[in-house]
């Protein structure tokens, strides 16, 4: 009976239209073998995995930002002597802070995860005030002329 209901016609879950799945693949073969259904399924599962795992991206990135950093501190350190300053990371947030002197202060991984904080707080800021926006145009829509 198992063979009976995997070889079965079913509909491809974007398009909507009856297929016969490969024998193959049996229940796992949710799309028809259309390119663009397959390509839409993938797209479909992957903003799925993006939205359950948000964090992933976030922690791995600040890692990758504080270990390249790390490292280049030991490079730039290693050649010149230990009076010489660090050797200044790169910074994407333009507040017009003199950076170098910020980061001797602190170092390099506090001034990374400053910025990273300052980004995530700049981005929240945004959203909300977009959303603001939106209701403000609403209310004054209702207003008389």
């Amino acid at each position: 009976m198992q063979k009976a209901l995997a070889c079965m016609k079913r509909p491809c879950r974007i398009c909507s239209r009856w297929f016969m799945p490969n024998p193959r693949l049996k229940d796992r073969q949710k799309t028809c073998g259309d390119a663009q259904c397959k390509r839409e399924w993938h797209r479909r599962k992957c903003a799925e995995w993006n939205k359950e795992n948000s964090n992933y991206f976030k922690a791995n990135y600040l890692q990758k930002k504080l270990d390249a950093a790390l490292q280049s501190e030991k490079v730039s350190i290693t050649p010149q002597p230990k009076s010489g300053p660090l050797a200044p990371t790169k910074i994407r947030l333009r507040s017009g802070l003199p950076f170098e002197y910020v980061q001797e202060v602190i170092g390099t991984q506090h001034l990374i995860i400053i910025e990273y904080l300052a980004q995530l707080l700049f981005r929240r800021f945004q959203e909300v005030l977009k959303g603001q926006v939106t209701v403000m145009a609403n209310k004054i829509a209702r207003l008389p002329p």
